[in-house]
């Protein structure tokens, strides 16, 4: 069964000075890290691609342009298929916004359900399902793996994923 350790919006070095420990143990200890974006430096990029065994990784409205990473990713694991966004735009309309760019993106994929979107952007932690152009969605936000303003706190997922089953765990310091 893999683990999947989720983060996004980690802000170093312009809203925090690092990623926390307890979050780096356990990115290294993940089969698979997913970042929703918004790691804001190469220096934050390379330090969560040299922990993970392995990253799906997404452009967040801060990021330089430099690391060349991809608006949309997609990534199936443990028989579900997971669609990394970072969520850019109005918080206003974000559920409806992000679920509906995951079901185009899972369509266009021909991915088998269940889908499951991650989004960042907001900081803040989100596990919902939302219906979008005829299709359910989950939606994870792992809210900031540094606390980075506007979050109140440090927080990330860990997603066991096992024959398509999805069980996704808020972690705090």
């Amino acid at each position: 069964m893999p683990e999947v350790a989720v983060v996004s919006d980690t802000h170093v070095p312009t809203r925090a000075d690092t990623i926390p420990e307890w979050v780096r143990e356990r990115m290294g200890a993940a089969d698979h890290v997913v970042h929703a974006g918004d790691f804001d430096s190469a220096e934050a990029y390379d330090e969560v691609a040299a922990l993970a065994a392995d990253l799906t990784a997404v452009a967040g409205n801060m990021d330089p342009v430099t690391l060349d990473l991809p608006d949309v990713a997609t990534v199936e694991l443990g028989g579900a298929t997971f669609v990394v966004v970072h969520g850019t735009g109005a918080v206003r309309n974000y559920r409806e916004r992000v679920a509906g760019i995951v079901a185009d993106e899972a369509e266009s994929a021909a991915a088998a359900p269940p889908v499951v979107g991650v989004a960042g952007h907001t900081h803040r932690v989100m596990d919902e399902r939302v219906e979008a152009n005829g299709r359910t969605v989950r939606l994870l936000n792992p809210g900031s793996a540094t606390g980075a303003d506007p979050a109140s706190e440090a927080t990330m997922l860990t997603v066991a994923v096992d024959d398509g089953e999805v069980d996704a765990t808020v972690r705090r310091p």
